[in-house]
């Protein structure tokens, strides 16, 4: 069945969990759209993941609609989220309806997410009444790293708690389908997700939430520079890579590989009227 807004909304109305996985690719979106993940979610972690940079700092728009339109293409059910990337929504309202406007044209994309509470959501309501979906993030938003100092826990304080708690339900009156909290207490993210009425998508936010979202290559062990508390690996797909990598390098250098089977044939009598 086709995700949308409506059916988030009905899953968070029936107490039914949702599943969300980022995804870069077209090979790769497909295979978790068939897999029956309910979204997939261009982040801007890409930036890490695939760009190598040290952050999402540096990733622009034309990254993000290169990858969104990637995903797209491979995803049949699932309802793709695209990240609005720094500085494409936070200098004026006008830029992020532009932008997001773009994540839908151009990338593809079903829906955007942006980074920010109460202060973003001049932003939020303005791309929603443009018609276009939005899902907020709350907790930690890595486009604000320098300003946290670093990757910290966030709403661990009596002050934090309670601003995360209002930020969230801002956001759902500026319009917001869905939020994301990323590095909160798991008692704080039970609390949001009470309070208010769309659905709350957990990334380090325990098991309350009504959906969880992980980056795939963390997941399945592809990604070793930093490994965050709240990853489980399903899968050691990284460590079955490079044994196959490696297996292929011994090969073409011992020359068995390719062999006879991996050969195309021509006809002797052919052959023969080249000499």
């Amino acid at each position: 069945m086709k995700n949308t807004v409506l059916t988030f909304k009905a899953a968070k109305e029936k107490g039914e969990k949702l599943s969300m996985l980022t995804a870069y690719d077209y090979s790769t979106a497909k295979l978790i759209d068939e897999a029956g993940v309910n979204s997939i979610l261009i982040g801007d972690s890409l930036g890490n993941v695939i760009l190598g940079y040290e952050d999402t700092i540096s990733v622009t728009m034309e990254d993000m609609i290169h990858h969104s339109a990637a995903v797209a293409r491979g995803a049949k059910n699932a309802l793709v989220v695209c990240d609005m990337p720094f500085m494409s929504y936070q200098t004026s309202v006008y830029d992020a309806v532009v932008n997001a406007g773009r994540l839908m044209k151009e990338g593809r994309a079903g829906a955007v997410k942006l980074e920010g509470g109460k202060e973003a959501c001049p932003q939020i309501k303005a791309i929603v009444d443009a018609g276009i979906p939005v899902c907020a993030h709350l907790g930690l938003t890595p486009q604000s790293i320098n300003a946290f100092g670093g990757f910290k826990v966030q709403g661990n304080t009596e002050t934090a708690a309670k601003k995360l708690i209002e930020d969230a339900k801002e956001v759902e009156k500026a319009g917001a389908f869905a939020v994301v909290l990323e590095c909160v207490p798991a008692r704080i993210a039970e609390i949001v997700t009470k309070e208010v009425g769309i659905p709350t998508i957990g990334i380090g936010a325990g098991n309350v939430c009504d959906g969880q979202v992980l980056v795939y290559q963390d997941m399945l062990g592809m990604f070793s520079d930093f490994t965050p508390k709240f990853v489980k690996r399903f899968a050691d797909i990284g460590l079955v890579m490079k044994e196959a990598f490696a297996a292929y390098d011994r090969e073409v250098k011992a020359g068995t590989f390719p062999a006879k089977e991996h050969e195309y044939t021509i006809r002797d009598d052919v052959l023969e009227k080249l000499y």
